[in-house]
């Protein structure tokens, strides 16, 4: 029997959750853009592409269309309709398919410099497929660059009453799916399986505080993915429906507080393919 590889994407496509996906990529491709520092004239694979917002911007950055493969037919509608609307479609060649099995020509594998992934792995019950793809797509040499979560970072303060609980019991909806809410931590690990050569490991801050101007958009956010997973949270009887209610509750009130603080970090690994 061959091994199952495949994903359950816990947040879903709802519109609703497109809009919060565009909001994170707000609040987070310039210091994704910045760990990068794209040089220009790299040819650039983005595996999980979603929306294509960060790859639109790695290809004004590289000044080269980027490939961008996704394998959800509403969020790549979405990618192509985000583009057109900012008369960007020129810059990312928007393909339908699976990470697992990227729909690349013969002759593209091996030639790309990047290849580039972002809150994928931790939705695979087995990412490594996924890496050794990566590493096989670039050129001896080339870069592979893995972000993702490792969901235990995540601090607040005050902490809100009930917060540790709910946040576990998210983190616990990813491991009744199979698949791994704390990726980020093993990124590394999983270059150097993949055959890759791990040089460089590193995070993007992702937080903020009551004073400044995009802190509602960080609370936001983070009470967006946390109701996104309550229909799992609920059905896995991670959390009941009152004290899950009860703590998104004081999340809001929490997000009023003068003193209110958050901190996270998204994991950053860079691999080389062996010349």
């Amino acid at each position: 029997m061959q091994p199952d590889h495949s994903s359950e994407y816990l947040h879903g496509v709802a519109p609703q959750e497109q809009d919060r996906l565009s909001l994170l990529n707000d609040l987070l491709n310039a210091g994704s853009l910045r760990e990068l520092d794209l040089r220009g004239g790299e040819r650039i694979l983005d595996l999980g592409c979603g929306l294509g917002q960060l790859a639109r911007a790695m290809a004004r950055a590289a000044g080269v269309r980027v490939v961008g493969v996704e394998r959800s037919t509403e969020q790549i509608a979405s990618a192509g309709r985000q583009a057109a609307e900012a008369g960007e479609s020129a810059l990312v060649e928007f393909r339908l398919g699976d990470a697992l099995q990227p729909p690349l020509r013969d002759d593209e594998w091996g030639a790309f410099d990047v290849a580039h992934t972002r809150f994928l792995l931790e939705h695979l019950r087995d990412p490594l497929p996924v890496v050794r793809a990566m590493v096989r797509a670039v050129r001896p040499g080339g870069r592979i660059v893995l972000e993702d979560d490792d969901h235990d970072v995540m601090r607040l303060d005050p902490e809100p009453p009930g917060f540790a609980r709910l946040w576990q019991a998210y983190q616990a909806s990813y491991v009744h799916l199979g698949n791994d809410p704390a990726v980020g931590r093993r990124l590394v690990a999983l270059l150097a399986d993949a055959g890759a050569i791990p040089v460089r490991n590193s995070c993007v801050f992702f937080g903020s505080c009551s004073g400044a101007p995009t802190f509602p958009h960080y609370v936001a956010n983070l009470i967006g993915v946390i109701e996104g997973a309550r229909p799992v949270i609920l059905q896995a009887g991670l959390l009941g429906a009152a004290d899950f209610d009860r703590a998104v509750a004081a999340l809001h009130d929490w997000s009023r507080a003068r003193t209110a603080a958050l901190w996270y970090s998204v994991a950053w690994a860079e691999g080389r393919r062996p010349a």
